[in-house]
């Protein structure tokens, strides 16, 4: 893998200045690297695609004067900066009562958190129910809500439903 050096050189090479001493050196790398010829040629497309962008782009005026407009503009928000002076005592006094306060919620928030999630783990940490829904269906549901299990028994035939009476019905 090629070193962030070697790709500055190599692209210092496209664009022209790379030192006349350092010039072999590199041609004897790229007629070795495959890595180093793909990079010389990757940036050759790259500078081959974005030629004729920059053709397109006209100032309106010299480029001098734009440059020139742009830093009387930079200098004159400098003044208005340097006109409206320091910033009122009133902000910064705020800012450190806000940083005062920020201190002290911030542990607070924290534990308040912790607490809240003992809370919702402890919840769901209850002992197992039992339960029936109907008083002689024959079957009863048991909740484990620590081992997240449910159990459902089915007691067939219900209490003395088909003891006195005949054969049960098939599918047939």
């Amino acid at each position: 893998m090629m070193d962030y050096d070697s790709q500055l050189k190599v692209q210092a090479r496209l664009d022209g200045e790379l030192a006349a001493q350092e010039v072999p050196e590199l041609e004897a790398r790229l007629a070795e690297d495959s890595e180093a010829q793909a990079l010389l040629a990757e940036l050759e497309m790259t500078r081959g695609a974005l030629a004729g962008f920059e053709a397109g782009v006209k100032l309106p005026e010299s480029p001098e004067l734009f440059w020139s407009k742009i830093q009387r503009e930079i200098r004159r928000e400098i003044q208005r900066e340097i006109q409206r002076g320091p910033k009122p005592a009133e902000a910064s006094r705020w800012a450190s009562v806000f940083a005062g306060w920020q201190r002290w919620l911030a542990p607070v928030g924290a534990v308040a958190g912790v607490m809240a999630a003992v809370l919702v783990i402890g919840r769901s940490e209850r002992a197992p129910e039992v339960e029936t829904y109907l008083a002689d269906s024959g079957a009863f549901t048991y909740h484990d809500f620590a081992a997240r299990t449910t159990l459902v028994w089915l007691s067939y035939p219900a209490d003395n439903e088909l003891v006195d009476s005949e054969e049960p019905d098939t599918l047939d």
